[in-house]
């Protein structure tokens, strides 16, 4: 296909797009039938949380935006109105116009009443998103901390891809003796504490601060509602390890989607490196590492893993 054809075909596709989205939404607006059963991936960023989203993507009995919505969420409740605190949301935040907000956006971009979404901060609004929609589901994937502290420290060396929302913080990131100039993932409560202390501390208390936040919030959710997956398990082996995910949410594990799992480690999502476990005890990182292991001893177990 020429150059020129294959922008026509773009453009095309984009109007159609748009023109699509515009009657959903125009249709929406007479039904107002809110979303049906969301499902909402959580987790520590780094910590596999793309690889589910993506995954669960591919399902066709539910829509998908294929993309994270930070933006979305944060336009709806914007750092600056609370301080820049965290990007956490509470029940206080929630409200019928949020939902059905909510429940039109994703109607509109996806055709479905059932989405799945994703995104870094979600991990920080369970009690939030569960008061939007009682019926949601909520699938927490679980990383170890030894590797998943390793890649929150390499993806700070990122900024470009993981900091692009934190351009208009107030306060100066002086992070590794002014190495790290931007915050990278998300904001929690005590976050400027950790302006100018050492990498290893600030992800550290960022796996600590998120994990923590996930379980306290568990205790709200029905447990038939609430779906836990460790990252080392898809690893080991994605089929088995998706299957009864996918399951628990009320979703069949169709043939389409076991092909998928089968081959999902040989086409990563945003991976930095070779994928396997432990890494970072052969990497760069591991003094570092180990000198902060103690900091999230406590929720590593809590978590299930054992230190």
């Amino acid at each position: 296909m020429s150059e020129f054809w294959f922008k026509v075909k773009k453009t095309l596709e984009f109007h159609s797009s748009r023109a699509a989205r515009a009657v959903r939404g125009a249709r929406w607006d007479v039904t107002k039938i809110p979303a049906d059963k969301p499902i909402f991936i959580v987790g520590c960023s780094r910590a596999g949380t793309t690889v589910v989203y993506k995954t669960f993507s591919e399902s066709h009995a539910i829509g998908s935006l294929n993309r994270e919505t930070h933006d979305f969420w944060v336009d709806m409740h914007p750092l600056s109105n609370k301080n820049w605190d965290t990007h956490g949301l509470s029940t206080i935040d929630a409200s019928a116009a949020d939902r059905n907000y909510v429940s039109r956006y994703f109607y509109a971009w996806t055709g479905q009443s059932r989405f799945v979404d994703k995104n870094n901060q979600n991990g920080l609004c369970v009690p939030y998103l569960y008061s939007l929609f009682p019926d949601a589901y909520f699938v927490y994937v679980k990383r170890s901390p030894g590797d998943n502290i390793n890649s929150l420290i390499e993806g700070w060396n990122k900024p470009g891809e993981f900091a692009t929302w934190s351009n208009l913080l107030p306060e100066k990131v002086s992070v590794e003796n002014g190495r790290y100039t931007q915050w990278c993932f998300f904001l929690s409560d005590g976050w400027r504490e950790y302006l100018d202390k050492p990498i290893e501390n600030v992800c550290a208390f960022q796996y600590r601060a998120i994990n923590e936040e996930i379980l306290a919030a568990k205790e709200l959710i029905p447990p038939q509602q609430w779906t836990e997956v460790f990252y080392e398990d898809l690893v080991r082996d994605p089929v088995t390890g998706f299957r009864p995910a996918f399951e628990q949410c009320g979703l069949m594990f169709t043939h389409d989607l076991e092909q998928h799992c089968a081959s999902v480690l040989s086409t990563p999502y945003n991976a930095f490196s070779e994928i396997r476990l432990d890494k970072w005890k052969d990497g760069r990182n591991r003094d570092r590492i180990e000198r902060v292991l103690p900091e999230v001893t406590a929720v590593a177990r809590a978590m299930g893993y054992k230190l």
